[in-house]
């Protein structure tokens, strides 16, 4: 059993709850829920209707407890650093919702602290965990030598129109590292990156609101022998899809990266579908995987996954030199 301590009580942490709930009973167990004291009653209502045990209003208070295996970071971007930099000091492992961290400096930190103290940390980015995402990278190998990238995540924001009402919610506020590169676009950026690695350089082309924040914009990452292309957009809908063009064939991810539900590939004139993943909901897999890596002690692989984390940030950092 996995023991969980989750902080945060957002969207994000209820659809947690929720398919912990319906997946992994008796494989996790939330036993307690931190939230500021503002949002103190949020937090009460998700302890009662997902049986959480304890709740805190002092994070010292949860680090102090001794039954947690991992806590998991839920809220937003710019304190995902702070809070996990203090479990992984406390002695615990941790898991954090993308973006691990709003700067490179921020996760180099994290990851320095985990291997030191021998502690795991997994930043969650769902489709990376996904038979599908392994097996675009199996299908690679037919394309021949690929020459352009192309990915498209756009999805009117249901926050956008409050935003334009000057009613800013954390995703459209610059002061808490939102905007649309961090948000819905870092899918984009962890697909090309998970991949092919890093990128000779990157520039980032951001449509900017009001208050500065990006809400949309596209990251154009240059590779060696192709470019990369990464739109991301709150303030607009569109075809969501990632597209890998190489000299034999043509490979496309259908619909949002971050559920990666079918995988298309034409070579040679002929095209076949892959759908392998085993889950609709889009977190399944990848707390699967956590769990094995956990208790199969195996931070080699754990370690593959904090280089693509680290080079995705580097990715981001090289568009504000």
């Amino acid at each position: 059993m996995i023991r969980i301590g989750l902080v945060g009580t957002g969207k994000i942490a209820r659809e947690a709850l929720e398919m912990f709930g319906k997946h992994f009973q008796g494989q996790i167990e939330v036993v307690s829920v931190y939230s500021r004291f503002r949002t103190v009653e949020k937090a009460k209502k998700l302890a009662v209707e997902f049986n959480i045990p304890q709740v805190f209003t002092i994070y010292d208070e949860m680090m102090n407890q001794q039954n947690i295996d991992f806590v998991y970071v839920a809220n937003t971007n710019n304190v995902h650093y702070e809070y996990a930099r203090m479990a992984l000091e406390a002695g615990h492992n941790v898991i954090v919702e993308k973006p691990i961290c709003p700067t490179m400096q921020e996760t180099q930190d994290l990851v320095q602290l985990a291997l030191r103290y021998h502690l795991y940390l997994f930043e969650a980015v769902s489709f990376l965990h996904m038979p599908n995402m392994k097996k675009v990278g199996e299908l690679l190998t037919e394309l021949g030598k690929v020459r352009i990238v192309e990915c498209n995540y756009s999805q009117y924001s249901s926050r956008y129109d409050r935003y334009l009402q000057h009613d800013i919610a954390p995703v459209f506020d610059p002061r808490l590292d939102g905007g649309a590169l961090l948000d819905i676009n870092i899918y984009n950026v962890n697909f090309a990156v998970g991949l092919f690695g890093m990128p000779v350089g990157a520039q980032y082309y951001p449509n900017k609101g009001y208050n500065g924040v990006d809400t949309s914009g596209v990251l154009v990452m240059r590779y060696p022998t192709f470019v990369a292309i990464c739109t991301g957009a709150k303030d607009s809908a569109g075809p969501s899809f990632c597209t890998i063009q190489g000299e034999k064939g043509w490979l496309q991810v259908v619909g949002a990266p971050n559920e990666m539900r079918e995988i298309r590939i034409c070579v040679d004139g002929v095209t076949r579908t892959y759908s392998l993943n085993l889950y609709k909901h889009r977190m399944v897999h990848e707390f699967e995987d956590f769990i094995e890596i956990f208790e199969e002690q195996n931070f080699e692989k754990m370690s593959l996954f904090l280089d693509i984390s680290l080079n995705v940030m580097k990715t981001i950092n090289m568009t504000k030199i």
